[in-house]
């Protein structure tokens, strides 16, 4: 149903949108990506990825040499010769865990004064369910054009991690629901051009927006499983990673591995989403919410096992150097977007203590804006305490007589705690 001649217009060319916009240039269409943010434009115009993601750089630099990919600030100019519009910008939530959708009303506004008879409009960017029909279509037919008779509309969720995108983009199954079934079909017309994995069509346009917010609220629910057991295991003096690894061996039990609390733009703000529109149509949603206190709260209590680890050693938090091994909220990536070291960095500082952070990849502005101070690797490990909190691959060849002032909390099950132990370090970590 794709045409070899079809264009592309791409809203937002951020973790998942310019992946997006460099697998289609690839399979032949030509794409157009519309940002906000010119230097990334001008980055992306010029042969270059402004995002760190394994084999990106190499596929836009392609795609821009054989002109089938291109950059602008200008919606007019992309969507002029586009057919399809696809919008894949950030739905963060605000500071009252709702919603905010603004990106994807500019986006829609935008796209309302260009759209053209006949145009498919895809909506990727995870939204509440219910956001194409009561929100996104309505903006659309600001056109004057109305939706499922003059232009079709469909949705389908990104599944891929940072890290790991391009594969997984091309590889995963992809979940589509339109507004009638031919926009279902020709939105899976055009995935099947970059993807192997299974197209599954869905009913309908919610459907498919309430698949990723339960695919998420799942993982994020289990995390918080996995960590409020592994706080009991403390308590009983149980190592909750081998507990957990011997519960897991039975065929119809999956627990997922505890940690200092749960980051990234996905898990930590989806159930949000599940829980607004549970709201508003006045059902409680208690285990959701409880999963997320659990996760949110995992950073304090980190940071009391900090506090009593220094204070076996007699020390106090105040006035304490303590090393932070990664702030990303995943290993191998520069994403610390609701990174749980975030608030323990500011909970440890709020106590006196002095925060050195290390991580290869994460931008320092990121860093400074939270007040600690960027530092070598040695000389986080010459800390007080040293504290993994991301699991880089750096990190993984840690030794016990690197670590000059004897104690450690890692809260990711990466080092060899007995090690460790047998080295003369003191070894502390989430449920360990």
């Amino acid at each position: 149903m794709i045409k070899e001649s079809s264009s592309i217009a791409i809203f937002g060319l951020g973790h998942m949108g310019l992946p997006t916009a460099a697998l289609l240039a690839k399979s032949g269409l030509k794409v157009c990506g519309v940002d906000i943010n010119y230097k990334n434009v001008e980055i992306i115009n010029s042969g270059h990825s402004p995002i760190m993601e394994p084999g990106l750089d190499e596929i836009v630099k392609e795609t821009v040499e054989n002109d089938l990919l291109s950059a602008t600030t200008d919606s007019k100019d992309a969507m002029e010769n586009s057919k399809i519009i696809m919008v894949i910008v950030p739905t963060p939530v605000d500071q009252n865990k709702k919603s905010d959708l603004s990106a994807v009303v500019s986006a829609c506004n935008s796209i309302s004064k260009d759209l053209k008879k006949n145009d498919l409009v895809i909506i990727e960017s995870t939204v509440p369910p219910g956001t194409c029909e009561n929100l996104v279509i309505p903006l659309l037919e600001k056109s004057g054009f109305k939706a499922g008779k003059d232009f079709k509309v469909a949705y389908t969720p990104e599944r891929a991690l940072p890290n790991n995108t391009l594969y997984e983009m091309t590889h995963n199954a992809r979940v589509i629901g339109g507004i009638d079934s031919k926009s279902t079909k020709i939105a899976a017309s055009l995935y099947e051009r970059i993807t192997e994995g299974e197209i599954i069509m869905v009913q309908n346009l919610v459907t498919a927006e309430m698949v990723k917010l339960m695919e998420n609220t799942y993982r994020d629910t289990n995390i918080a499983l996995a960590n409020e057991l592994a706080l009991v295991c403390s308590s009983l003096d149980v190592d909750a990673i081998e507990a957990i690894q011997a519960a897991n061996h039975h065929p119809r039990v999956n627990i997922h591995t505890p940690g200092p609390g749960v980051g990234g733009h996905c898990l930590s703000i989806d159930p949000y989403f599940i829980v607004e529109t549970a709201q508003k149509n006045g059902v409680d949603t208690p285990l959701i919410k409880a999963s997320r206190e659990v996760n949110e709260g995992m950073p304090g209590k980190v940071s009391k096992i900090i506090q009593s680890a220094l204070k076996d050693i007699g020390k106090s938090i105040e006035g304490s150097e303590i090393g932070i091994l990664g702030v990303a909220y995943k290993g191998n990536v520069a994403d610390a977007r609701e990174t749980p070291a975030e608030p323990l960095i500011k909970n440890l500082m709020d106590k006196g203590a002095i925060a050195l952070v290390n991580d290869p990849y994460v931008s320092p502005d990121i860093i400074n804006s939270w007040g600690a101070k960027i530092v070598d690797l040695k000389t986080a490990l010459s800390s007080d305490c040293v504290v993994l909190i991301t699991d880089h691959d750096k990190y993984l060849d840690i030794k016990p007589s690197m670590i000059k002032n004897g104690l450690i909390v890692c809260t990711r099950p990466v080092l060899d705690r007995e090690a460790f132990q047998k080295g003369g370090v003191i070894f502390k970590g989430v449920g360990r």
